[in-house]
């Protein structure tokens, strides 16, 4: 625990800000895997896995974390 006079270490997580086409790869949690971004609106976020084509919408829930360049995508488990 930091000392207050010192400060606090904070970590700090943005809402991502996702556009319709583009190719994510959520690392980890029950959605894992790589998807396509379908729609959104300001409180939701429609996404296609990209193997079985079936479309699912969430509460917008991503943060960003890295952005890299990949050679395959979808990628094999």
């Amino acid at each position: 625990m930091a000392d207050p006079a010192e400060g606090y270490r904070v970590t700090v997580f943005s809402l991502f800000d996702f556009y319709p086409g583009q190719k994510i790869h959520i690392d980890g949690g029950p959605r894992k895997g790589d998807w396509e971004v379908v729609n959104l609106t300001e409180r939701k976020v429609k996404l296609r896995c990209p193997v079985s084509l079936r479309e699912f919408e969430w509460d917008r829930f991503c943060y960003h974390v890295a952005e890299q360049e990949v050679k395959a995508w979808p990628q094999e488990d």
